[in-house]
């Protein structure tokens, strides 16, 4: 089995693994690279939004942020309503432009890269307590020229509307 879907282990195996410390980016403007990426069956509670249908779960890893190193589980459905959101990627990525019809390769995923946009979404644990993490709001386009990525800071895109900031 993958390293990064787990296995199982024998009562007498050896560990070593202590973990990391958790880390919570603040929301803002990233370089992103994709370090895994699992095939998954969407099985959905009644009432959702999306039917059944094929799933792939990505493991968004950031790097280089003066918080540390982060990893954020993104899921993507492949389903007709969510086939924009699988475009935006696929464009961030590189492996599609604008306007043009794209074969998904999801061999070709890993190890790819791209900037995105990160958000904190706050919850409610099992226990009553709050909880963060951090989740994917955007991933943006290569011409897109995202600055002071992985700073800490949020960065816009640079202007892409006719706006020149001073100008009337």
């Amino acid at each position: 089995m993958d390293e990064n879907t787990g296995r199982t282990f024998d009562w007498d195996d050896e560990i070593e693994n202590d973990g990391s410390d958790y880390v919570l980016l603040p929301e803002g403007d990233y370089k992103f690279s994709v370090s895994a990426f699992e095939r998954k069956r969407y099985e959905p509670k009644s009432g959702a939004k999306i039917p059944a249908c094929n799933q792939a779960v990505l493991h968004i890893t950031i790097d280089n942020a003066p918080e540390g190193s982060a990893t954020i589980m993104h899921n993507l459905f492949l389903f007709s309503t969510m086939e924009w959101k699988l475009s935006e990627f696929f464009r961030a990525i590189g492996q599609k432009k604008h306007g043009e019809r794209l074969k998904m390769n999801w061999n070709a995923v890993v190890g790819t890269s791209g900037h995105c946009k990160v958000g904190v979404r706050t919850f409610t644990k099992k226990d009553g307590t709050e909880g963060k993490s951090n989740e994917i709001i955007k991933f943006y386009d290569p011409e897109d020229n995202i600055k002071g990525s992985n700073e800490g800071t949020a960065a816009a895109p640079t202007q892409q509307h006719g706006w020149k900031a001073g100008a009337f």
